[in-house]
């Protein structure tokens, strides 16, 4: 049999696994590409910029032509219940501070990605089940968030937190839920739009290691897939232990059913051994001052910046709406976090890569070597592993993606 027939049927076999993924993952309750939400979406008013990664409003504090606002709302989402299990099992309530980064980062650095990267007001949404969730957890996240937004000053960013509101909501929340909204204001001309070209050049930026600003060594989580990376990869003790930390109405057979406890321990070249636990639960890594470093010179040189968070490495096609052949054939080294999840989960590589973002966070779409190369320095120079990951060809008709992985490719 040919390589290309064995890996055409290999994508095959795929395709038919995934069915069977997607299948889970409706029976938790999830969605892997949130279908449902962009069909109820897609009538709304796109805004100022219709292919900005986020919505752009006009400017309604001064009514300025040349300005413009942006309102943006997102949760740690499912997060929390993990960092609930972790901090119950270990007492380590420092774990609530990465969950006010996960809240606060899917947030800003959505923001980012449309150039808006200073003077940002952030507000907290938090609905805690009071029986399970006690007061100096909430202390933890409501000072935990002052705390964050005050850490970004060293680097220029003026981040002001307006409060918020904390509920107690047990009848609908089993645990916690923590939310952000934050707003800005910038210039129309500073506005970044999704439009790549044949020609650009993708530089990914790494979600994994330990940058200058991290305290310890970043496993590439993010807030993104936390569902099926808890229930895949953690052991059905957890279940029987903490019945409050999934819904009681679903199949047990997808409820915890990985092999794997919160103290399980893996080696991290570089770093020794991490427990799972703290690998998963990494926070969401932030890319704002690499950005803020990096847009005063590089801003015209940047044809999109997306962040991969929903939708993982497939996020680029939600944005292109031409003919173009997105081609990512060189990306960074997949991390161990990951290829623990494909392993426990038995998802195939095409699901996980639209799921998770698999290394890289942050794709920027750039016009020539050069740009790309004086990114890579500044990311660098924070720590942050970066590398020309792929590029943009022209596409004879309709818009696609081409993933590169061990030899095999992934079409979108």
């Amino acid at each position: 049999m040919s390589y290309e027939v064995k890996t055409r049927k290999k994508l095959e076999d795929q395709r038919s696994t995934i069915h069977m993924d997607a299948k889970k993952y409706a029976q938790r309750g999830v969605s892997a590409n949130k279908s449902e939400v962009h069909q109820a979406i897609k009538n709304l008013d796109k805004g100022l910029f219709p292919s900005s990664f986020c919505k752009v409003l006009p400017d309604i504090l001064a009514c300025s032509p040349d300005h413009c606002c942006i309102m943006h709302a997102d949760t740690a989402g499912t997060k929390t219940s993990l960092a609930y299990l972790y901090w119950r099992e270990t007492g380590d309530i420092s774990v609530w501070k990465g969950v006010v980064q996960d809240a606060i980062i899917m947030n800003l650095d959505d923001m980012a990605c449309v150039g808006c990267v200073d003077q940002i007001i952030v507000s907290s949404t938090i609905g805690r089940n009071k029986t399970h969730i006690p007061g100096e957890v909430l202390q933890e996240i409501i000072t935990g968030t002052q705390n964050y937004l005050d850490s970004f000053k060293q680097f220029g960013i003026n981040l002001s937190l307006a409060g918020g509101e904390t509920a107690d909501v047990g009848d609908i929340v089993r645990t916690i839920d923590v939310g952000i909204t934050a707003f800005g204001r910038m210039k129309r001309e500073d506005v970044i739009t999704i439009d790549p070209r044949p020609g650009d050049l993708i530089v990914g930026l790494a979600s994994y290691g330990q940058a200058t600003y991290e305290s310890e060594y970043n496993g590439g989580m993010g807030s993104n897939g936390l569902t099926s990376a808890r229930h895949d990869v953690f052991s059905k003790s957890y279940a029987e232990k903490y019945p409050e930390s999934f819904d009681p109405n679903l199949d047990p057979s997808v409820v915890y059913c990985g092999s794997k406890k919160l103290d399980d321990r893996m080696y991290i070249d570089g770093f020794g051994e991490i427990t799972i636990g703290k690998l998963v639960l990494s926070p969401t890594r932030t890319y704002l001052p690499i950005l803020k470093e990096m847009l005063p010179s590089l801003r015209n040189h940047i044809h999109g910046i997306v962040h991969c968070s929903g939708g993982g490495q497939t996020k680029v096609m939600k944005f292109v709406d031409q003919p173009l052949h997105i081609i990512k054939d060189d990306l960074l080294a997949l991390p161990p976090l990951f290829k623990m999840i494909q392993e426990e989960s038995g998802s195939t590589m095409e699901e996980m890569f639209q799921v998770f973002n698999m290394g890289h966070r942050l794709e920027i779409f750039v016009d020539s070597q050069e740009s790309a190369e004086r990114l890579i320095a500044i990311s660098e120079s924070y720590g942050v592993q970066a590398k020309v990951i792929g590029r943009v060809e022209e596409s004879s008709d309709s818009k696609k993606l081409s993933i590169k992985h061990e030899g095999i490719w992934y079409e979108f």
